[in-house]
């Protein structure tokens, strides 16, 4: 198993998860349907950690790639979470019964999706190890230096997806200086990743959603 947790996303429009969970230390491979991502799934299922899988989707369905999923002894156990613009609770009941392991409604916030999909890592039992974003503690922030207001504003881009060039341009900096932020922000936080800082923004309100 490699060290980085590998991700497929399916949808028929991948490009903003696929552009920034690599960001957060994941590796991704996209499908544009249910079809795709079953043959892709049945040549590396090994290799596949976690499914993000869109429910409107031509060719085959979310609904169907997921019944098919689970009805398969080969890659029945890869963890899915079901992301949709359905919100109906009826829905989100029926895509539970079917198996997914988490359900996500469209628009997301990104650090919500990030800490759902930590936590589903966790119960599929991945190696704590080997993830480089789950051994971080929310329990105590007393010995956490407290941020500066730019650093701040920093943190807050970084949880919509934004790169450091991306950063740059937004608050007129110079790119050199948004990992000097960043770097500041790793060292006040004890992290040592932009997903632990994100999800760590949040538990002590930094970030506003």
């Amino acid at each position: 198993m490699s060290e980085i947790a590998r991700i497929l996303i399916v949808d028929d429009n991948p490009k903003y998860l696929e552009e920034v969970l690599p960001m957060y230390g994941y590796d991704v491979v996209t499908a544009v349907d249910g079809i795709q991502a079953l043959k892709i799934l049945s040549k590396e299922s090994e290799k596949v950690d976690l499914v993000l899988l869109d429910v409107m989707m031509p060719n085959m369905n979310g609904w169907d790639t997921l019944k098919v999923i689970r009805n398969n002894e080969k890659i029945k156990m890869i963890p899915v979470i079901m992301i949709t613009a359905v919100s109906e609770e009826q829905k989100i009941v029926s895509g539970l019964k079917i198996g997914a392991d988490d359900y996500v409604v469209k628009p997301f916030v990104l650090p919500n999706l990030l800490a759902r999909i930590e936590a589903v890592l966790r119960r599929s039992n991945w190696n704590k190890k080997t993830i480089k974003n789950v051994d971080i503690s929310f329990g105590s922030t007393e010995q956490v230096e407290a941020l500066t207001q730019r650093e701040k504003e920093v943190l807050a881009l970084v949880a919509k997806g934004a790169s450091n060039h991306d950063i740059a341009e937004k608050l007129f900096l110079k790119e050199v200086t948004v990992k000097t932020h960043m770097n500041s922000i790793f060292k006040k936080l004890k992290v040592t990743n932009r997903t632990q800082a994100v999800l760590l923004g949040m538990q002590m309100n930094l970030i506003t959603q």
